[in-house]
This record gives C-alpha cells, sequence and structure tokens, in this order.
C-alpha cells in the first residue's frame, strides 16, 4: 500500500495510452500479414498494446516497487540483484498469462510460446536497462545536485541539534537538579554529573555524523532519561522495547528531540504522568508515542523546528518520510530505520 500511494494515476494512464498507441501499430513488423483483413489487423495491433503495456509498464513498476524498497543510492548492488531477479521472473509471467488467456479464452495461438517469451524476454531486457539507466542517472544527478544543499542541512542539522539539546534551560534545570541531589545524595549526585558529561559528550562526538547507530543512539538517550527521571521522577515513564533491531541506523538525536517534544509540550504531574513508549514497527520503523495532555506554551516557544529537523534529515537521508499522527489522545511521529551497505 506504501509504493501506491507514491503513484501519480493521471501520469500512470497517459504513459500506457502512449505506449498503446506506439506499441500496437508495431504488430505490423512481426505480423504483416495480419493487415490483411481490418479484423485480423484490429485483433493484432490490441494484442501488441496489450504486450507493450505489460513489459514496459509492468516491468518499470517492478524497477519502481524495488526502488521504493532498496533506493539505488542506499544499497546498489542489492538493487541490481533484485532488478535482475524481478524482470527474469515477472517477464514470462506476464507472457505466458497472455498466452494462455489468448489461446484458451479467444482461440488465438501465437506459435511457438518458446521464441514468444525468448524474444519478449529480449526485449524486456533492453527495456530493463534502459529505465534503470535513466533511474540511476536520475538518481546520481539529485546526489549531485543535493551536495550542496547537504552541507547546508547538515550545518543546520547540528545547529538545532545543539540549541534543542544544550540549551539554557536544559543546563538550567539540570543544575538546579543537581544542587538539590548535592544536599539530598551524594552518591546520586555524583552519578548525575556521570549522566550529564555523557550527554555532553555525545552531542559533541556526533556533530559530524549523518547517523548513528540504534543501540548508540539509545545508551545517549538512557543518560538523558536519567536526567529527567530526577527532574520528574515516577511522572515520567519511558516503556522501550527495541530488542534485535540496534544495529539500524537513524539519525543522530533524532530520539532525544521527540522525547525532548513530549516532555515540553505536555503537562507531567502525579495526577497526569506522561507516558513515552519507544518500539519498532515492523522491523522498518521506530516509533515513539506518548499520550496528549497538552500545556499552554507561547507560540515563540513552539515553534515545531525539532520535528522539522528531523523531517528535513530524513528527506536526504531515505525515500520513505518521517509519519507524524496528532490523534485526540495520542501523539505519534515514526521514522525510518536505515541499513546502509557497508
Amino acid at each position: 500500500m506504501g509504493y501506491l500511494k507514491t503513484l501519480n494515476w493521471k501520469k500512470e494512464i497517459k504513459e500506457t495510452v502512449l505506449i498503446a498507441l506506439f506499441g500496437g501499430p508495431s504488430a505490423y513488423f512481426w505480423c504483416s500479414t495480419c493487415f490483411s483483413a481490418w479484423n485480423v489487423a484490429l485483433a493484432a495491433t490490441a494484442i501488441s498494446a496489450i504486450q507493450w503495456i505489460l513489459l514496459w509498464q509492468g516491468n518499470a513498476h517492478v524497477s519502481n516497487y524495488l526502488s521504493y524498497r532498496i533506493p539505488w543510492l542506499e544499497n546498489p548492488s542489492k538493487r541490481f540483484i533484485w532488478g535482475v531477479i524481478g524482470v527474469i521472473a515477472y517477464t514470462p509471467t506476464a507472457v505466458y498469462s497472455l498466452y494462455v488467456v489468448l489461446k484458451y479464452g479467444f482461440d488465438i495461438d501465437l506459435g511457438d510460446i518458446k521464441w514468444t517469451l525468448l524474444i519478449s524476454v529480449g526485449i524486456t531486457f533492453v527495456i530493463s536497462f534502459f529505465l534503470n539507466s535513466v533511474e540511476f542517472l536520475k538518481n546520481w544527478k539529485k546526489a549531485s545536485l543535493d551536495a550542496e544543499r547537504l552541507k547546508k542541512e547538515q550545518m543546520e542539522a547540528k545547529y538545532e541539534t545543539l540549541k534543542n539539546q544544550v540549551n539554557p534551560h536544559f543546563l538550567f534545570n539540570s543544575l538546579n537538579a543537581l544542587t538539590n541531589l548535592v544536599y539530598e545524595d551524594q552518591d546520586q549526585a555524583a552519578k548525575f554529573i556521570r549522566e550529564l558529561s555523557k550527554v555532553y559528550r555525545y552531542v559533541l562526538d556526533t556533530r559530524a555524523q549523518e547517523v548513528v547507530s540504534l543501540k548508540t543512539e539509545m545508551e545517549f538517550v538512557n543518560s538523558y532519561l536519567f536526567l529527567q527521571k530526577i527532574r520528574f521522577d515516577e511522572k515520567l515513564q519511558l516503556i522501550i522495547n527495541i530488542e534485535d533491531f540496534e544495529q539500524k541506523m537513524l539519525p543522530p538525536m533524532a530520539i532525544q528531540m521527540l522525547l525532548e517534544n513530549a516532555i515540553k509540550h505536555n503537562v507531567i504531574a502525579e495526577e497526569e504522568p506522561l507516558t513515552i513508549h519507544v518500539e519498532i514497527e515492523n522491523g522498518e520503523k521506530l516509533v515513539v508515542r506518548n499520550n496528549l495532555q497538552k500545556k499552554n506554551i507561547p507560540v515563540d516557544e513552539s515553534s515545531g523546528m525539532g520535528l522539522s529537523n528531523i523531517k528535513s534529515r530524513y528527506e536526504f537521508l531515505s525515500p520513505i518520510p518521517v509519519e507524524v499522527v496528532d490523534g485526540p489522545s495520542e501523539f505519534i511521529v515514526k521514522l525510518p530505520l536505515l541499513a546502509f551497505e557497508k
């Protein structure tokens, strides 16, 4: 369903009509005798048009679907292998299905099916080579054009990440909590300082990185949450379930930004605890969701820049967009998990 949502149906219909108009008359080149009578010529033209649509549009959708699931820039060798498999699997199936329908449904014999399949596969490899070449060049051109934009976005991402994480409010709240701990529990205060240093160290260490492993990100998140739990205690609850997916990748501090967003925009009290879930959906997306209990925040302090920053980084890293669901009782953000070829 995800791939179908990406289709431009007007464009698909237009391309199908153009292919039919081009492919139909081509029947003359493989069956010139079919044009001796108008009814036979019409049938041959229709069959040729259908075959061209099956071969061109069908293989185009196989190629596009594979690119949707396995982007060229993310995993080129795997994409190439599956592209070849897709052509070999789809083409004979489509042609043989057409052969069976025509022969047993309309009593039309296309001749020796072996030659029909062989010629069709040959034509399809030419079509597939053309389609994949165009797609690869388009991706290569996009990567070149995005080079400068990426540099700019990286700088903006670094700035926004630092602004969201190392901001005066966060530091002020942390120091306030530390002041209280020093008098109440010196051992806990020492641990607080260690976790605070880990948070700032992570911020500095990941400034030049586009992605980090989920395992590395969660180690940072645990340090960040320790500091927040000192402030909110049991009023803030976090439920994490990400086992077996810790080697997946995502932009650094993406989860922390979402946690900060939830903490900033919701009431957190003993009678109204904030519960945040971090979990994996179908092995492909990391889901962060929290119960909604919105508090009034001035517009200038609620710009949504953190979420916009995450979306912007994902636009370069993945063809799958960040999904945001602002429901009546829950706020949900779904981040695509990345897997880059080493």
